[in-house]
């Protein structure tokens, strides 16, 4: 593993639920200034491709020092030239293939984020594999174990990894990627699905744990978005009639932003109906 270091509402409301009670947060229309991160660092898991890229991006925009993680270096160096072409903070780059890595390196990334930026502001775990939709008696382990290990078991270790960093920072984010079909399951949804499950109750527990601390930890739907995942599930679809990365970042923002410090334990909808 390798770390790289140079020098991303209106009216309408969204319903977050919480322990079977309903609240509402305006986040997905937040009218963020352009300072609005300025200061923190920021870490994106999936940073090379749609949602992942586009938050990376508008962290940044925002005044982020944006670390970028993924498995493909390509990917990554391509985003890393947008932000510098745009002016913003020189991000960092970790290439880590979450399929294969072990605890211990999320525990070598935590001490290293701690080295060299001090502590970390926040994480948007944002990679997830979707597996292949299917009956549930046509799951073999093989896939269960792999979709369970980039979209919880890895989660949940770099979580660990970095919450030595997370504790050193003021006002610190957790932020887990969720699903519709992680609060209601649907057929043929199998692993995916169950794995989102799995996402939001990681989320509920941590945010019970750090409710008293200077930690909040949340979770975020981004609801149908114009990306490769979704092309994969929906090959049917329109995607032009599908709201793109960019549409749905100030729920991101939001919520890595101070005007969150008080939003613990939820479930966002990015495009609540």
């Amino acid at each position: 593993m390798e770390l790289f270091f140079g020098t991303i509402p209106s009216i309408i409301l969204c319903l977050c639920f919480h322990r079977y009670k309903v609240f509402i947060v305006q986040a997905h229309l937040f009218s963020p200034s352009q300072t609005e991160l300025q200061n923190k660092v920021i870490l994106v898991t999936g940073a090379g491709d749609g949602i992942g890229r586009q938050a990376a991006l508008s962290f940044a925009k925002h005044g982020a020092e944006v670390i970028l993680l993924g498995k493909t270096v390509k990917k990554l160096e391509a985003v890393y030239d947008e932000i510098v072409a745009a002016g913003y903070i020189e991000p960092g780059i970790i290439p880590l293939d979450m399929q294969g890595a072990t605890e211990k390196h999320y525990v070598d990334m935590g001490a290293m984020l701690i080295d060299q930026y001090g502590r970390l502001d926040g994480i948007l775990h944002n990679a997830s594999i979707l597996g292949h939709l299917c009956p549930f008696n046509q799951i073999t382990s093989t896939e269960f174990n792999e979709v369970m290990q980039v979209n919880v078991t890895a989660q949940f270790l770099m979580t660990k990894g970095v919450l030595p960093a997370l504790q050193k920072s003021e006002h610190g984010s957790i932020l887990f990627t969720t699903s519709s079909v992680g609060r209601e399951g649907r057929a043929f949804w199998g692993t995916y699905s169950i794995s989102k499950f799995a996402t939001e109750g990681m989320t509920q527990v941590m945010a019970s744990e750090y409710a008293n601390s200077h930690i909040r930890v949340n979770c975020i739907n981004p609801g149908a978005t114009r990306t490769t995942m979704r092309g994969k599930a929906f090959p049917a679809e329109d995607p032009q009639q599908l709201k793109t990365p960019l549409d749905i970042m100030p729920s991101y923002i939001y919520l890595m932003s101070d005007q969150a410090v008080k939003v613990n334990g939820q479930s966002i909808d990015c495009q609540p109906k």
